[in-house]
């Protein structure tokens, strides 16, 4: 048979252990990503999920940890510069990037140092 390959379920990061307040902060308050309750059997591994209907962001406990600086997800916004500007508020390094002219975007890394990219919203790497 034909396999098809029809979603991206979700993307998992990792953290350190015991640092889900900083998560919540950065992916919740800053972000705007609301908590989702994890399944019981996954509960005990610590970490916490956030997400949408349409997006699921998965930070797993990872030790020792490492954060992804080059590997990331990337995020389209609605209001981008709303956002940069949230997230400069908050204390975190904003770095615009222009290198793919039809592409809004920047990197920022959130509390653990992995590396997130956010793009505005419709803009499109390839047609």
């Amino acid at each position: 048979g034909i396999v098809k390959i029809t979603a991206l379920d979700h993307i998992q990061l990792a953290m350190p252990a015991g640092e889900e307040r900083q998560a919540r902060r950065f992916y919740s308050e800053i972000l705007g990503l609301p908590e989702l309750a994890k399944p019981a059997p996954l509960a005990s591994r610590g970490g916490c999920w956030f997400g949408t209907e349409k997006i699921q962001l998965h930070m797993g406990v990872e030790e020792p940890f490492q954060p992804a600086r080059k590997a990331h997800p990337a995020l389209a916004v609605h209001d981008l510069d709303e956002l940069a500007r949230r997230l400069e508020k908050a204390g975190c390094e904003v770095k615009w990037d222009d290198s793919v002219p039809s592409v809004r975007r920047f990197f920022c890394n959130d509390p653990f140092g992995n590396r997130i990219e956010f793009l505005r919203e419709g803009d499109r790497f390839l047609d």
